[in-house]
């Protein structure tokens, strides 16, 4: 089956291996086998190229609204779909004729893909679109497993409402170390004065710099969920909402629901018991390879396929 992959990334081809910034986008592109382009290069494409198309929209689409997309898309695709973007109804915030342009181009879809449960719950009650989860996938090879770290708490978001950086930061004081926050395109500079940051930087150096770190917490809105995938990956116990995914089955012994910071703080507290700490930490790298390892993922996909 040839697969094409469109966003509004500027490369076109395969992602490979020795490609040092495989994030979740790049991780799909890969296990699918699939060929990029980015939304321009649609009108200069054969038709029926590709057996299946997967499209993620820009959160800004302004540009779109005016050019042919889900023609150009369905000439060029057998079969179209579109990945999620975000959380489930962050396109609400846009101005009205691009809601209703997002909703009709969705319910155009031959199947939409979704990162969460609550999100599949969302897609199948808004559209009468077949709908389906792709979860989030991380490409392991060559990375090596944490196996000796320091004391220091990672926040994975900052202080907006989205990331909920202000109520992880009030979480992670439990734990009495050192707090460290990613670095996003929406950080505040006041942020600096309170704790201090990861730069940007590539994937594969994140993932490396990630292993240092103690525990993880991210009490935000429910979208991919790779902060919690690549806490487990490294064995780092990470505290969230159960409403995404990757953070519930990942992380079983943290997981509190929407809003419960009290019992947040509670698990932050007993994860300085050394027992509980290490039973966390086994228990997610556990289900890491049970349930998010790339074997697992392409088992979901060739299922979709087969339906």
């Amino acid at each position: 089956m040839k697969v094409g992959f469109f966003t509004e990334g500027g490369f076109e081809g395969k992602i490979t291996l020795d490609n040092i910034n495989i994030r979740t986008d790049a991780a799909w592109m890969y296990l699918t086998d699939a060929t990029h382009h980015p939304f321009p290069r649609l009108q200069d494409l054969p038709d029926n190229l590709y057996d299946v198309g997967v499209m993620i929209l820009p959160k800004k689409r302004r540009m779109l609204l005016n050019y042919p997309l889900l023609e150009q898309y369905r000439r060029v695709c057998k079969k179209v779909t579109v990945m999620q973007e975000s959380y489930y109804n962050y396109w609400q915030d846009s101005p009205i004729d691009e809601q209703i342009w997002y909703f009709n181009f969705i319910t155009s879809m031959d199947l939409i893909f979704c990162h969460n449960d609550v999100d599949l719950n969302y897609y199948n009650g808004l559209t009468n679109v077949r709908t389906e989860l792709m979860p989030t996938v991380m490409i392991t090879d060559g990375i090596v497993r944490r196996n000796e770290w320091g004391d220091g708490t990672i926040i994975g978001g900052n202080w907006v409402k989205d990331y909920g950086g202000f109520d992880s930061y009030q979480v992670a004081l439990e734990l009495g170390n050192p707090i460290t926050a990613i670095t996003t395109g929406r950080m505040k500079p006041e942020e600096s004065q309170m704790l201090e940051h990861i730069p940007w930087v590539m994937w594969r150096e994140w993932i490396d710099i990630l292993s240092q770190f103690n525990v993880g917490v991210q009490l935000g809105t429910a979208a991919a969920g790779q902060f919690q995938l690549n806490t487990s990956f490294h064995g780092i116990p990470c505290i969230g909402y159960s409403n995404l995914n990757t953070q519930r089955i990942l992380h079983p012994l943290t997981t509190v629901e929407l809003g419960e910071i009290d019992k947040a703080k509670d698990i932050a507290r007993k994860l300085k018991d050394e027992e509980f700490y290490n039973l966390c930490m086994e228990t997610t790298q556990k289900r890491f390879e049970k349930y998010y390892s790339e074997e697992m993922f392409v088992k979901n996909w060739k299922r979709i396929w087969s339906l």
